[in-house]
């Protein structure tokens, strides 16, 4: 091989070894297209873990959780989280699917959250709640007067779960609803996006 040669392997190879130095530098510094847009949302446990959830509910007792949404859209977005409870044999939402086929549960919101979000940014917030609710053993059945959430008493009269003999438990639904501020419709649309808790409502 010539000088030449020579002198063109070399530069090729420190041209090769600087770009892949710089390429961590030059990743902080380009900006890449974004090609997904969503909304994040979940719940934690009392320690911000996905782990120790409530389950065994006791009348009157609280019971402490974390609500999260990460705004992934592009911009600041105005949401409402719509807190709602059902038994077994209510209506659930749907998240599967494409987002405008989605369709919120029918059942009444207990409480709504509402938050503006910054894109890229998140937000979480400590929830505190508690169930009161009896038990009627000739029907089998829990029978709730009131729902907790941080302090706020809601009336959850007429709500009732019977015994789930499959499951073993008196199996009710903590879950909360993602909507989504349209402007163009100057409204709220149901985002597709819901997190439950599944509760065992216990009885003495």
């Amino acid at each position: 091989m010539s000088l030449r040669g020579y002198g063109v392997l070399f530069w090729t190879v420190v041209g090769i070894l600087a770009l892949l130095v710089a390429s961590p530098a030059l990743s902080r510094v380009l900006v890449y297209p974004r090609t997904e847009f969503f909304t994040e949302l979940w719940i934690l446990d009392a320690n911000r873990r996905a782990e120790d959830y409530p389950f065994n509910v006791t009348a009157g007792e609280e019971y402490s959780v974390y609500l999260g949404v990460g705004n992934r859209l592009g911009y600041c977005a105005y949401y409402v989280v719509q807190v709602k409870f059902r038994n077994q044999s209510q209506p659930a939402p749907t998240s599967f699917g494409p987002i405008e086929e989605r369709v919120p549960s029918g059942l009444p919101s207990l409480f709504d959250v509402r938050v503006f979000v910054e894109d890229e940014d998140v937000w979480e917030m400590p929830l505190t709640f508690s169930f009161d609710y009896g038990f009627n053993e000739t029907l089998m059945q829990v029978e709730f007067t009131s729902f907790t959430l941080n302090g706020v008493v809601m009336d959850l009269g007429g709500q009732v779960i019977v015994w789930d003999a499959v499951s073993g438990e008196f199996r009710g639904f903590l879950f909360f609803e993602l909507w989504l501020y349209n402007a163009a419709a100057e409204g709220f649309r149901y985002h597709g996006r819901f997190v439950s808790l599944r509760l065992n409502m216990t009885v003495s």
